[in-house]
């Protein structure tokens, strides 16, 4: 009976718990009937070489279920062996796949003597760094900037400056030469010999491919860059030194050289639209048979245009010896001193920013203003002056304003009329204001500032008779001038905007300053031992009968006429009329000439008893000889040169806190550069991020 009933009896709740325990492990399906139990560090990492076996042996683990457990493990690791040690069957043609390079690392820079560093870059690395330097491509081929530089040419320098985007190298295909592996490798080598030791070399050596390229970065020390970082808080334009955690020797050896490396996301952004309408026009300039094309670009402020137009240039370099440049930005010029209108013929790559490469143009006009809202006639009529130096041997590319709104379209729309591009590349962002597409038709049926819209003829063209005073060579004169259209292209930028209405106005006073501190830099020894302070710099003496003056920014009476021209900055220019005057001067002019400038310089004194001005000028002697015409302007000398006087005990001159602002014109703000459209510009709205966390 008690046999019976413990035949009968169930299994106790002990034992089927711990039948449940035991059951998950020996169950291999596709549907769990509890939570798998996690697997060891041991376990997991012979899974994961197990199921890489398998996926290269063709094996899918989906069709024979999950893996739950340390036993499911070890059955599916018995039948993955099985399945690796099979043979699997081979495709007698099999499908040939496009082997993809893979892009390697970077590898770290190698010293290479006092101030100087090897680095090693695979192709399509970038090296996107801060800082200036001398780039030499020792082996292969990398492009700066949009310029390219090869094996066996001179050293570069590069600015790659904190003012603007950070340049970057890039490494960028090339031909491979017809040499085996052996001899690739031991060319390198031999290359390699005079700049790094044997250990460096063979450490180098261990991260060589095809296609990589090889440069030397050196310490890059020009009297521009000395006389600039001289001046309080003008350092960190060229190089920043941030706490870092821990000092890598990359870092050092790097810093040697005086530049730092940085994310790929500071360097320039280049987005689709710009890089397909710099190869379009490059091919045009290089395949153009029957003349150089001319390229306008316009588009509201700080929009890429700039950038834009070095980028191009220095694309253009590469196929042609020279490019052709007008200037018609008066706020923000790009080879000279702001408030001009130049012309210019560029042979140079452009591989920094605009204070960094200062240059003398063919031809110049100085307007004096960051802004033409003044004087639109003037601003007209120099253009027309500074174009008739163009022989249309070069490609030319025009840089026009950023006011694109009001009477700025307008006279947009008279410039296309007046220089007859070919090309106008129009640039547009998320952020920038309204602006119609210039289109031909567009252009065609709008009235500008001064020409009228005209009734479309035969080819879509029509005669101007405001170019008929333009200076042409003898096979042009006798044609027609006729406006046949032009080809648009839009460009969409994505530039970080990192100025705001708020802080554009500083942002461009100090660059315009720098554009004035690089040109006096060219005063300074070309030997940057020791930077020499501006009062300690002969100058020349002008008389007073030898020149006319011109304030051309505001009405000044004559008897205060030499307050106004001390201390200033003063165009030197040169007039066809003959100086007459008073015998002791000085001489006055009633209107602004239209006249050729050849340089700039500083107003340092006015000797009242010899009738002597002062005059601090990087123009050289020669070129002075024939200067008769001071202009100035309101073109304002930056603040630091006054502050910044070294050796100076006491009062510095030109420098005082006892000034009466109730003087007419004393609270006027010199050199500031226009709004677009109204003085009190909209306020763009904080982001959304920023709001939601001001509300916790």
């Amino acid at each position: 009976m008690a046999d019976s009933l413990l035949i009968k009896r169930g299994t106790s709740r002990f034992v089927r718990s711990r039948g449940r325990k035991a059951l998950h492990h020996l169950i291999i399906s596709r549907r769990l009937r509890c939570r798998p139990g996690p697997l060891r560090w041991s376990s997991r990492r012979r899974l994961r070489r197990r199921l890489l076996q398998a996926q290269a042996a063709g094996v899918d683990l989906r069709d024979s279920g999950c893996l739950a457990s340390d036993a499911a493990t070890e059955a599916a690791i018995r039948r993955l062996k099985a399945a690796t040690l099979r043979p699997t069957p081979v495709d007698p043609k099999p499908t040939p796949t496009p082997a993809v390079p893979a892009i390697l690392p970077i590898p770290p820079p190698l010293p290479a003597g006092p101030r100087r560093a090897v680095l090693l870059l695979p192709l399509q690395q970038f090296f996107v760094f801060g800082g200036i330097c001398h780039v030499t491509c020792l082996y292969g081929r990398v492009q700066v900037f949009g310029f390219t530089i090869s094996q066996g040419q001179p050293a570069y320098e590069v600015y790659s400056t904190y003012t603007n985007s950070l340049l970057s190298i890039t490494a960028i295909p090339y031909s491979k030469p017809e040499k085996s592996k052996k001899e690739i490798r031991r060319e390198a080598r031999v290359l390699l010999r005079p700049y790094l030791p044997r250990v460096d070399r063979c450490r180098l050596m261990k991260s060589f491919s095809p296609l990589c390229s090889i440069v030397v970065l050196e310490h890059l020390k020009t009297s521009t860059t000395e006389f600039i970082s001289s001046h309080p808080g003008l350092s960190y334009v060229f190089f920043q030194e941030t706490p870092i955690s821990h000092i890598s020797a990359e870092y050092l050896t790097l810093k040697s050289v005086g530049i730092r490396r940085n994310r790929r996301k500071n360097g320039i952004q280049l987005t689709e639209s710009f890089i397909s309408a710099v190869d379009e026009l490059v091919s045009v300039a290089c395949e153009e048979v029957d003349g150089c094309p001319v390229i306008l670009v316009c588009g509201s402020q700080d929009i890429g245009k700039s950038t834009f137009n070095r980028y191009l240039i220095n694309q253009l370099l590469n196929c042609i010896p020279c490019v052709d440049y007008l200037e018609c930005d008066l706020g923000q010029t790009e080879f000279t001193p702001p408030g001009c209108i130049s012309f210019l013929n560029i042979t140079e790559p452009l591989l920094g920013a605009p204070y960094t490469h200062q240059r003398t143009p063919q031809k110049m006009v100085y307007y004096g203003k960051t802004s033409c809202k003044d004087n639109y006639e003037h601003y007209i009529e120099i253009i027309k002056y500074v174009f008739s130096a163009y022989k249309r041997e070069s490609p030319l590319i025009i840089n026009t304003m950023g006011w694109v709104t009001d009477h700025g379209l307008l006279l947009l729309i008279d410039l296309i009329r007046l220089l007859l591009p070919s090309h106008v590349v129009q640039f547009s962002s998320g952020r920038s204001k309204y602006m119609p597409n210039l289109t031909p038709d567009y252009v065609d049926d709008t009235d500008g500032l001064y020409t009228k819209s005209r009734p479309r003829i035969r080819n879509r063209g029509f005669h101007i008779p405001e170019t008929e005073n333009l200076e042409f060579g003898d096979e042009e004169r006798d044609s027609p001038i006729v406006f046949a259209g032009h080809q648009l292209i839009c460009v969409r930028t994505e530039f970080a905007f990192r100025k705001t209405p708020r802080n554009r106005e500083l942002h461009n006073k100090v660059l315009r300053d720098l554009a004035i501190l690089g040109y006096l830099g060219q005063l300074q020894h070309p030997d940057p031992k020791a930077v020499s302070p501006l009062h300690g710099l002969i100058p020349y003496q002008v008389p007073f009968n030898a020149v006319a003056l011109r304030i051309m920014h505001s009405d000044v009476a004559p008897t205060h006429i030499l307050y106004a021209v001390n201390a200033s900055w003063i165009g030197l220019c040169k007039i066809q009329d003959e100086v007459k005057g008073f015998v002791n001067g000085p001489v006055l002019l009633a209107q602004t000439p239209l006249c050729d400038c050849v340089g700039f310089g500083i107003c340092r004194g006015i000797d009242m008893e010899k009738r002597l001005y002062h005059i601090l000028t990087p123009v050289p002697p020669e070129e002075l000889r024939d200067v008769n015409c001071l202009l100035i302007g309101a073109i304002s000398i930056p603040h630091c040169v006054f502050k910044n006087q070294p050796g100076v005990e006491g009062t510095i001159p030109y420098v005082t806190t006892d000034y009466n602002l109730s003087l007419p014109g004393a609270q006027d703000k010199i050199g500031v550069r226009d709004s677009e459209e109204n003085p009190e510009e909209e306020r763009y709205l904080k982001p959304k991020l920023y709001r939601k966390m001001k509300r916790h």
